[in-house]
């Protein structure tokens, strides 16, 4: 067994998973490693590229598990001597390098999420405090924590976009310091042999649902759930295929505007639609009022996942921040320069999914979440225990998303309350006053619809008691990056 890095210090063989130490000149074998959960991503072993104009080779993978299923860590031999990590972070990737420290860490416990902190001089917030252990492995290692073992991982997050990571596997703990990257910047070869077709890979894997035995097929290389098209069942992937695979079933089908497998056009690429969910938020001052809202999940082969959310007060664009903002998610934030206001907080919940989803996805699951806007920017932050995923975007007008999707007969379903028939400039005259009276008897209907006893259902459909809620919610919910997403 040959050792193409001098910074490896363990290799697990590629034909019979024995793994191996190398002590000077000599190897010593200490064990058998575990198969890793092939999860279809187009990344393996001895895949090439360039960053920042030095050549790489990947020749290792960690695989981890935690509260939210397994996800990788690739290893990278850099042409000058240095090596780098490639790890999953919210459908997209973080580069990382290690880092020295030059304090001492709180232990894990210590670790508030939310608060802030510096490292190395520089301020981040704490983002996330997660348990995790090595499940498996493949090639070339740096090192090797203990196969089953837990141990603490906490991310830290700056508003420029920097993630660092803290991983107690060893004393004292190991820094790595990354930025998010998209893979098509990184010039990649040797991937695996995946067709494309409308963002999704042709070759995907098969397996019989677990409620009904249909015949189920994966398409993205990156799902942690998805939904069974026979029965509507939510299955959960997160913890690889085989055995018995947990699932959820759902009896009120909601069905979504914008049809899975549609391809539209925004931002200039091409996006497909690849999931949906219609959630929940209840306010603190009102529990038992709630309002609906959908949320399409869309995906492109170079440029990973946006998300396209439909709320009563009109649609949005959005994709989960690597950086976090400064504040303490107070009455106003700061992210990138630009200020923030806070508009509402509430506890969201997934009722309905379906499709194919790059995190676990669990009918039920509550997060509490605080949505901020300045002008048609839109931020917003959600907590899931302990931890917080960012997500920043823009408003859209109704017209754009319905070409976008070449949608014209049914043009006038996308219209919300945000597309108002008048300017708000200038003197309003009697046809004025008409209308503005019309638009309050629209309104006060539609409250009625969402009062209790009355036909609007917020948990199948697009309704909304309070009228007032702003374009966020739950943006994937599965944040991560550095050294373990």
């Amino acid at each position: 067994m040959a050792f193409r890095s001098l910074g490896s210090t363990h290799a697990v063989c590629g034909f019979c998973q024995s793994t191996v130490v190398r002590d000077g000149e000599s190897l010593k074998r200490i064990g058998k490693m575990a198969d890793v959960f092939d999860d279809y991503s187009q990344l393996q072993l001895m895949v090439q590229g360039k960053y920042q104009k030095v050549n790489f080779v990947i020749i290792g993978r960690l695989q981890y598990t935690g509260d939210n299923g397994n996800w990788n860590e690739w290893l990278a031999a850099l042409d000058d001597g240095s090596s780098a990590s490639l790890s999953e972070d919210n459908g997209s990737f973080v580069w990382s390098r290690g880092q020295d420290n030059t304090r001492p860490l709180p232990t894990p416990d210590q670790w508030r999420v939310g608060s802030t902190t510096a490292i190395n001089g520089k301020p981040y917030s704490v983002a996330s405090v997660a348990e995790v252990s090595l499940v498996a492995a493949q090639g070339e290692l740096p090192k090797l924590p203990p196969l089953g073992q837990k141990f603490f991982v906490v991310e830290l997050r700056s508003e420029q976009g920097e993630v660092i990571s803290v991983d107690y596997s060893a004393q004292p703990p190991a820094l790595s310091a990354g930025k998010a990257i998209n893979m098509e910047d990184l010039a990649l070869t040797g991937l695996r042999d995946a067709q494309q077709q409308g963002g999704k890979q042709v070759k995907g894997l098969q397996f019989n649902c677990p409620n009904c035995g249909s015949t189920v097929d994966v398409l993205l290389a990156t799902s942690k759930s998805m939904t069974c098209k026979s029965c509507n069942s939510l299955i959960d992937l997160s913890q690889g295929i085989g055995g018995a695979l947990k699932h959820a079933v759902q009896d009120e089908p909601v069905k979504p505007l914008i049809s899975l497998g549609s391809i539209g056009t925004l931002q200039g690429k091409n996006w497909q639609v690849v999931g949906f969910q219609h959630r929940m938020g209840y306010e603190p001052n009102d529990p038992d009022e709630g309002f609906g809202w959908e949320e399409y999940l869309l995906y492109n082969a170079k440029a990973g996942f946006i998300f396209l959310l439909d709320a009563t007060d009109g649609w949005s664009v959005v994709k989960p921040a690597t950086g976090a903002p400064v504040g303490k998610s107070g009455s106003s934030v700061s992210y990138l320069g630009t200020h923030y206001t806070l508009q509402t907080a509430y506890t969201a919940e997934t009722g309905y999914a379906a499709g194919e989803f790059y995190w676990p996805v669990v009918r039920g699951q509550k997060t509490n979440n605080q949505d901020y806007a300045s002008g048609k920017s839109v931020l917003s932050r959600e907590q899931l225990g302990k931890e917080i995923t960012w997500s920043v975007g823009s408003k859209v007008d109704y017209t754009l998303v319905a070409s976008a999707f070449k949608i014209k007969d049914n043009a006038q379903d996308f219209k919300r309350a945000d597309a108002t028939p008048f300017a708000a400039a200038g003197g309003i005259g009697a046809i004025g006053w008409i209308i503005i009276v019309c638009i309050v008897l629209v309104v006060l209907v539609s409250i009625t619809r969402c009062s209790p006893g009355s036909s609007c259902d917020p948990q199948t459909q697009n309704c909304s008691s309070s009228g007032a809620r702003t374009s966020g919610g739950s943006y994937g919910g599965y944040s991560g990056g550095g050294g373990h997403k």
